[in-house]
């Protein structure tokens, strides 16, 4: 199976600027171990099971808890298909050979 992910969260109690509260966020999702893409707008995260793609998005939560967030906004897509990992660039490269950006 292969979960693709695509989450946005932030706290919307800490300013204009919230960089230093995402990269806690961004740099645990690096060190689980699974592939992602940061993207202005969120980050997509793939993984091979739907409790671990929704663990992350706890794990998230919690860091942004402990740092003094009282209120957070988080929008979350799913995209679950059976079949192997990898489609995190499959699926990007599939539309740019169609494109003929390949």
């Amino acid at each position: 199976m292969s979960v693709i992910l695509d989450l946005a969260i932030f706290p919307t109690d800490q300013g204009i600027s919230v960089s230093g509260f995402v990269a806690p966020v961004i740099a645990m999702i690096r060190d689980s171990g699974h592939p992602y893409r940061l993207s202005p707008m969120g980050t997509a995260v793939e993984t091979a099971t739907l409790p671990e793609a929704l663990e992350l998005i706890a794990r998230a939560q919690s860091l942004l808890d402990e740092r003094g967030c009282a209120r957070v906004y988080a929008v979350a897509k799913f995209d679950i298909r059976q079949g192997p990992l990898g489609r995190l660039t499959d699926k990007i490269d599939s539309v740019r050979a169609r494109i003929g950006e390949l």
